[in-house]
């Protein structure tokens, strides 16, 4: 087919932008976790359960980063007329041009509903997050839960923790969440038991510091920022279910399969109150 003259400066555009955004992505994409080096930082007798979820974590991490990395390099080498241009090369182009996330990263990576230039951002975040705490292996202050592939495990490995400490039954635990009056940056450090979470947002509704209770959203604030939360283990029996709202933790506001867990959270109000206004704790908005 014969280009005719006005097509050609369009093409050309289209190149310069797509390239640009190629070279920019690989040029800022950390190496990825060198696992050898990572697990020899800790011996088999000494890995918590926490530890555990960080080894988990770079491995999903090093996955994702190897797609980027591989399909952006074999994409350039596409656009320089040294590959011929795949289907596969051909769509990754089109969503980076587009801002939309290239199917075969999003299969890799965790639920998002960010374009492509908030998400490789978020993607950033969440390596820096991840060197940090693999650094030492202390546990952070307040923890990113939001930045979790798999966030599930994360709370989980709360429960993992108490219960080999005391002996306890795994299936006779559950999560107590106390909504604290600190933002992340007030943290020293991580609490004696269980963990400090942080950057979940409240949708339907908000949490009142003054009461320290669920309370109606404001009028136009879609999902309120919540304080950060003290998460620990605690027996089933030990569970104070009055006066609470059940609420659902999502990691999106699609909401559906992105479901995480159920944090009870204190209310003045009844609970059916914040159900029919389908209130849910968000991990990303």
């Amino acid at each position: 087919m014969m280009l005719v003259k006005e097509q050609i400066p369009i093409l050309l555009i289209v190149y310069l932008q797509i390239k640009g955004i190629l070279d920019e992505i690989l040029d800022k994409l950390p190496e990825e976790f060198n696992m050898l080096e990572i697990m020899a930082k800790v011996p088999v007798e000494e890995r918590t359960p926490y530890i555990v979820v960080a080894f988990q974590e770079c491995e999903r991490m090093n996955v994702l980063s190897s797609e980027l990395r591989r399909s952006l390099k074999e994409l350039n080498l596409g656009l320089k007329g040294e590959l011929t241009i795949t289907a596969a090369m051909e769509e990754i182009g089109n969503a980076l041009f587009l801002d939309s996330i290239p199917a075969s990263w999003a299969k890799r990576a965790y639920p998002s509903l960010f374009g492509l230039s908030a998400w490789y951002v978020d993607l950033l975040l969440r390596i820096k997050e991840l060197e940090n705490w693999t650094a030492d292996f202390q546990l952070p202050a307040a923890v990113w839960l939001g930045g979790f592939f798999n966030p599930q495990s994360f709370l989980t490995a709360i429960m993992q923790q108490m219960a080999r400490k005391n002996e306890w039954p795994l299936d006779r635990m559950a999560l107590q969440c106390d909504v604290t009056k600190k933002n992340r940056e007030d943290m020293a450090g991580p609490p004696r038991e269980g963990a400090y979470v942080h950057g979940l947002f409240m949708e339907g509704a908000r949490w009142d510091l003054q009461t320290g209770m669920i309370a109606e959203a404001r009028l136009k604030e879609l999902a309120s920022p919540m304080p950060v939360i003290f998460i620990k283990a605690i027996p089933v029996d030990r569970m104070d279910a009055r006066n609470v709202y059940e609420c659902p933790v999502y990691k999106t506001k699609s909401r559906g399969p992105t479901y995480v867990w159920t944090f009870n959270l204190k209310s003045k109000e009844k609970a059916s109150k914040w159900t029919l206004g389908g209130v849910a704790l968000l991990l990303q908005v």
